[in-house]
């Protein structure tokens, strides 16, 4: 029998033709050099902790220094928190109108590990708080820019901010150009496993990085949920197990409340949890029915994410400690780019983040849900459910050499590229960015003006600490 090749999600290749001749076209309404003019006078009068403070507005107020006291720490941690100001630079960007659904936040922190389903360790986006479809180079982006804004942090030589852009750029290119031959089904199932990372990139990535590369792999596999369990429980004066206290950090829901409003929570938490249950499929609502709720606590999570309803369940199995387990419950608000993108249309943004979360990764967690809830004062917030830790990893940014960050570059490109064309017209988008290296080279100049206005907008919240416009903490 003849060999049959490969067919694109198109029943012709004129199909796919035409899709990429799309792409192409926008070039003439949007050149690709566009892309790289960032000027920095250019931003007008928009100030950044402005930005920061409305944000701030709806969030647990005696948290809101350690978000501030955490982004103060440098300039990177800075743009790891500052999503919401990044937005509102990339709406007066040129746009290609090439639709995704964008992870919204992709800077080179939220990727890492974690076990997918079948338990394997797969690397992926992982943070999807701000998920919204959009045009695909606001993702692109924020990844160049990031890696820009971390090698100025680690010192590395100035050349570095626009050599790890191009190459985070250059491997988004030519992945989502594979991508935009790869039959759908194909990409849907596509991703990057311990084995597929090692022999993609291991012989770039050199002896010392592949050995970092698998005591993460055996550290990822060490975080169960029975040890997240562990972690974030005590025992009481009275001998049972409940929530650790570490505040601000990590305290109990019991700490929180008086006695009557604890009696009224424990009715709103249960409703709450049964109305999660609902978005869970039937085999994953049987698989909870073996737990039960031991206990809550409020925890402080992330940089950006700082200030937000974040709360940890305690679950506990049967009668083996290691069938204990622990989920996430985290405030999802509207994304920092629906201002200028539109709101989702989705009118539960817990739901909005699992659904773009679902899109985007190759592999969610099974018990990835969403629920609504009304406080015992009376307001009402949506939230998205996962499980804590469950072999969560993350590159060691500190310990990587030059070369290292290089690799993981080329890493975070394919993975981008993977996402945008499970959800996105990969055809198109591969028309518009060509197989020319022009793109990169704009991605590598916006990359290193942006961290320059990063660096800018670091001193702007250092300033307002110092006059007592906002108040930071350690944390």
């Amino acid at each position: 029998m003849a060999h049959r090749p490969p067919r694109t999600a198109f029943e012709d290749d004129a199909g796919w033709q035409r899709a990429h001749g799309r792409g192409r076209d926008v070039r003439a309404r949007v050149p690709r050099r566009m892309h790289g003019v960032w000027d920095t006078r250019g931003v007008g009068d928009r100030d950044p902790v402005d930005i920061l403070d409305k944000q701030a507005a709806t969030r647990v107020r005696e948290l809101v220094p350690i978000r501030y006291g955490r982004m103060l720490r440098s300039a990177f941690a800075f743009y790891r928190g500052a999503a919401a100001v990044m937005a509102d630079d990339l709406a007066s960007a040129p746009s290609t109108g090439l639709t995704v659904q964008l992870c919204g936040d992709a800077h080179l922190a939220n990727f890492g590990g974690f076990a997918a389903p079948d338990r394997d360790i797969v690397f992926d986006i992982n943070d999807f708080d701000e998920t919204l479809p959009g045009p695909f180079e606001w993702d692109v982006k924020r990844l160049v820019a990031s890696f820009a804004v971390a090698a100025r942090d680690r010192g590395f030589p100035p050349s570095a901010e626009a050599d790890l852009a191009r190459s985070a750029s250059r491997s988004y290119r030519t992945s989502i150009a594979e991508f935009a031959r790869t039959p759908r089904l194909d990409v849907w199932y596509a991703r990057l496993d311990a084995d597929e990372l090692e022999r993609r990139w291991g012989g770039a990535a050199g002896a010392d990085t592949l050995k970092r590369f698998h005591k993460s792999l055996r550290k990822a596999r060490r975080k169960t949920g029975a040890r997240a369990f562990s972690r974030y429980t005590e025992v009481g004066p009275d001998g049972r197990l409940q929530p650790l206290s570490d505040p601000p950090l990590v305290v109990p829901l019991e700490d929180l409340l008086t006695e009557q409003s604890l009696d009224e929570a424990r009715e709103t938490i249960g409703a709450a949890y049964d109305r999660y249950l609902d978005t869970l499929s039937d085999d994953r609502r049987y698989l909870l029915s073996g737990y039960r709720v031991a206990g809550m606590a409020r925890k402080v999570v992330g940089v950006g994410s700082v200030g937000t309803r974040c709360w940890i369940l305690l679950l506990v199995g049967a009668e083996d400690a290691a069938d204990d387990l622990v989920l996430q419950v985290k405030e999802a608000g509207a994304s920092v780019l629906e201002p200028y993108l539109g709101a989702s249309r989705y009118d539960d943004h817990g739901r909005r983040v699992v659904e773009g979360q679902r899109l985007i990764q190759a592999a969610s967690d099974v018990l990835l849900g969403w629920n609504r809830a009304t406080n015992v004062a009376g307001e009402t917030h949506d939230f998205y459910v996962r499980q804590m830790w469950d072999g969560k990893v993350s590159a060691d940014l500190e310990g990587m050499d030059r070369d290292a960050f290089e690799v993981y570059a080329e890493i975070c490109g394919w993975t981008l590229a993977r996402a945008h064309a499970r959800s996105g017209d990969a055809p198109a988008v591969a028309g518009y960015l060509g197989t020319g290296d022009r793109f990169d080279r704009s991605m590598a100049e916006f990359a290193t003006a942006y961290a320059d206005q990063n660096e800018a907008d670091f001193r702007l919240l250092q300033r307002a600490e110092t006059t007592g416009r906002i108040v930071a903490a350690d944390g």
